[in-house]
């Protein structure tokens, strides 16, 4: 089996941006000059993936006319012979098709993934949350779909979080994963949502990266829902594993939480300073800042 749909949850609310998300989705907040949520389909599409599906939800319409074609502009672009412009906007058009279905309520990521499923089918699919943007030499997705050839199960992105940290994640109870040597790639035998420090399982995170069996569905479909009347993803994949193995795997790369205002400010940083236009001023400007 192979991994060509990816879904992008993006419903939410983006309350921690207020008031820059009162109006515009967090997932077009620009990293440099790209929205957060283009970084995510960029990964999707290098791992091979052909088909995008966006869980989107009221005011959402931003992400839809990114990914469009924009007639009026291009015809300005084209006639001011901006065509180094012109050439990029045409680009995100051009990148794949993407299929859109709406979340009408907030009710947690495990009903964003649920409502995808008419368009993913009975395949298996990935998942991507936009906020975790990943720097990697190999893209994330990529990896892991390397670990779904080996095991054909879902597979968990992760990362070791040291010390109180990790109870601000889902955390994940592993064993070694017999015939993967290296460290990396781990069997779950059990996941927590956000424990206290002292009652952590591992110190093995959960990141939004997942590859995910069709069977999560109907599992998803009969789970009820958790604090705050959510459905949660979390939930789903607890009660999988008494049903097949799921896999965890510690990817390579660094990974910007850009939901978080210091998180977004950091990797706009650090995105700057490795752009071959941006990333010598950025320093010269940096070197030169005055700091208490």
């Amino acid at each position: 089996m192979k991994i060509c749909k990816a879904v992008f949850p993006a419903a939410g609310l983006g309350t921690r941006f207020l008031p820059a998300t009162k109006a515009q989705p967090k997932e077009m907040l620009p990293l440099v000059d790209k929205p957060i949520i283009q970084y995510g389909v960029e990964e999707a599409i290098s791992a091979g993936c052909d088909q995008i599906i966006m869980v989107t939800g009221r005011g959402k319409t931003a992400i839809e006319d990114h990914f469009d074609v924009s007639f009026e502009l291009e015809k300005i672009l084209a006639e001011k012979g901006k065509t180094d412009l012109l050439e990029v906007v045409r680009e995100i058009s051009d990148m794949i098709h993407v299929a859109y279905v709406r979340q009408k309520e907030p009710l947690g990521l495990g009903h964003a993934v649920l409502t995808a499923r008419e368009l993913v089918g009975r395949e298996p699919f990935a998942v991507l949350l936009a906020d975790d943007v990943i720097d990697a030499e190999i893209p994330v997705l990529k990896q892991m779909m390397h670990v779904f050839d080996q095991t054909q199960s879902s597979v968990i992105a992760t990362q070791i979080v040291e010390g109180p940290a990790i109870s601000a994640y889902g955390v994940l109870d592993v064993k070694p994963a017999a015939g993967h040597p290296g460290g990396r790639i781990y069997e779950i035998v059990n996941m927590v949502e956000k424990p206290k420090f002292a009652e952590a399982p591992s110190n093995l995170a959960i990141i939004g990266r997942y590859i995910l069996t069709p069977n999560i569905f109907d599992i998803l479909a009969r789970t009820p829902p958790g604090k705050g009347g959510e459905l949660q993803l979390t939930d789903a994949m607890r009660l999988l594993l008494k049903e097949e193995k799921m896999y965890a795997y510690v990817y390579e790369g660094k990974r910007h939480d850009t939901g978080d205002k210091l998180g977004f400010l950091k990797a706009t940083v650090e995105f700057a300073l490795k752009r071959n236009d941006l990333g010598g001023p950025m320093k010269e400007y940096l070197r030169n800042l005055k700091l208490d």
